[in-house]
């Protein structure tokens, strides 16, 4: 596995399904005031974090602080499952208009840990097919990112991400070659 540079100025989109600990590494890997939670800004507009029917208003939100914080060239993290292609557009688009770079982190974690895990959360009542549709979405979405810089890891192999995420300067990532 390759070590990914991410530049001051960049979005990166956890991906994975629900379970698979994309929180839990945002929360490891980056800053608090780095990371633009769905489920925090569910939180936000309708006080339930796990209320489904506020998604189009939490994503406004969370979309306007995106822009606030690319046009002030902070790093941006969006803890998100984003596991289908037209989730991840947005994403791109946003990071292009800032002239910011746009990494992928993916959390491939199994669908039968995702299923335990959630089965764990009190908050999370669910049917099991919602985790495999978004394993079966994000299967069928990987084959999109093959071109930009990801990183693929299973949370499971327990090797420290921080050993391929490293944080640099601008210049250096352009001296890489790396491009959205």
């Amino acid at each position: 596995m390759r070590t990914i540079e991410i530049p001051e100025l960049a979005l990166v989109a956890l991906i994975g399904a629900s379970g698979s600990g994309k929180s839990t590494l945002a929360r490891g890997h980056f800053l608090p005031t780095e990371v633009l939670s769905s489920d925090f800004f569910r939180g936000l507009v309708s006080d339930d974090e796990n209320d489904q029917t506020c998604t189009h208003d939490a994503f406004d939100a969370l979309y306007y602080i995106l822009e606030k914080r690319l046009a002030r060239g902070k790093l941006t993290v969006v803890d998100a499952t984003n596991v289908r292609a037209e989730d991840r557009k947005r994403l791109i688009e946003h990071a292009r208009k800032y002239h910011g770079f746009a990494v992928a982190i993916v959390v491939n974690t199994p669908e039968k840990t995702c299923q335990e895990r959630n089965s764990h959360r009190s908050d999370r009542a669910f049917g099991r097919h919602v985790v495999r549709n978004q394993i079966l979405d994000l299967k069928r979405g990987l084959r999109g990112l093959e071109r930009g810089p990801r990183i693929s890891f299973r949370p499971y192999q327990r090797f420290p991400l921080s050993r391929y995420l490293r944080r640099s300067n601008l210049s250096k990532c352009r001296n890489m070659g790396i491009q959205i």
